[in-house]
């Protein structure tokens, strides 16, 4: 996705050339309340269901599109239609599928989330009474119960996926628009987050108990603040950028104890992927690192400049093909092993 003028637009483009296989462009106006001075967005990630793809817009307009044609199937108004927040930086939230529902963030009164029908985009049910976040839903198992994890402002809090009733929530001191990092899960029950500015981090244990969800947080500081990149967890660490604006460190943290093991100043924000055993990591400037990550520190393997303009996109990956993005262009780079 990306914005031209006050249009957002969804593109397929092939992936062996680039060449564009459809476009489909709607009117997007800023909302009053948002600013978008630092990048208009759009910010979600599309989701793939079979042939249908699911879009979302920072004002909230959510599509169904035909993912072969572009053809639109439906159309629902997260933002203006349903009552979700309007968002300083626009709306950020990833849909995330749950079975035959697509489960969207609002924020609000009795509508935190919402699941819609995956075929028409009609409500199957709404829930929670906290604001949003820029940070997306994950979907958890929890000793065997599937849950649906969230940000929310001022918190984080878990769902029923297939009826949006609160299982549990944890305070974590922020405005809503101060976390946009995804949640981290791992099958020991953890989970890891963090917030830009006062957020800081924290790792919670979750534990099923008398039919309810226990939570135990481990750790709580403020020495790692994640604004808006990703973090990748590796055995008992995680990895990622540290810093909202200047002085930024890439950084690697005990998840159990919220121990520093060791800040790395000569990568910029960024955003990792991770490959069998190595990393691949877009700083914000465009360059592309190869690194092997460990709790001994972070080993570069290679580097070189690929985009030119601001880049805050995540790469991706298809077979030894990588594409990465910035603000004006998209482009595929070819990975070739060593052997």
């Amino acid at each position: 996705m990306y914005r031209d003028g006050d249009n957002e637009v969804v593109i397929a483009l092939e992936a062996a050339t680039g060449r564009t296989i459809w476009e489909y462009k709607y009117p997007a106006v800023f909302l009053k309340g948002m600013n978008m001075s630092t990048g208009p967005g759009p910010h979600a990630t599309p989701l793939i269901v079979g042939d249908r793809l699911y879009t979302v817009g920072v004002t909230g307009k959510f599509h169904c599109l035909n993912r072969k044609t572009g053809k639109v199937l439906w159309t629902r108004g997260l933002i203006e239609e349903m009552g979700g927040n309007v968002m300083l930086r626009g709306y950020s939230n990833s849909p995330l599928r749950y079975r035959d529902t697509v489960i969207v963030m609002l924020g609000g009164q009795g509508h935190s989330i919402a699941g819609l029908d995956l075929k028409s985009g009609a409500t199957r049910w709404q829930g929670g009474d906290f604001g949003n976040s820029h940070s997306c839903p994950v979907l958890i198992t929890v000793d065997g119960e599937q849950q649906v994890a969230c940000v929310v402002a001022k918190g984080v809090a878990g769902f029923d996926p297939a009826s949006g009733r609160v299982l549990w929530s944890h305070p974590h001191e922020n405005r809503g628009g101060d976390i946009t990092s995804t949640l981290i899960w791992g099958p020991d029950n953890l989970l890891f987050f963090s917030g830009a500015y006062q957020g800081g981090s924290r790792t919670l244990q979750l534990s099923r108990q008398n039919g309810s969800t226990a939570v135990k947080e481990l750790w709580f500081h403020s020495q790692m603040r994640v604004h808006h990149s990703n973090v990748m967890r590796i055995g008992d660490y995680v990895y990622g950028s540290n810093g909202d604006f200047a002085g930024i460190t890439y950084m690697c943290l005990n998840i159990l104890t919220g121990q520093i093991q060791w800040r790395e100043r000569k990568i910029t924000r960024a955003n990792t992927l991770l490959v069998g055993d190595r990393a691949i990591i877009l700083d914000e400037d465009g360059v592309l690192h190869l690194a092997h990550l460990s709790p001994e520190g972070l080993q570069e393997i290679s580097k070189f400049q690929v985009l030119e303009n601001l880049a805050w996109t995540p790469p991706s990956i298809g077979g030894t093909r990588l594409y990465v993005r910035d603000r004006k262009s998209i482009a595929a780079v070819e990975l070739k092993g060593n052997k």
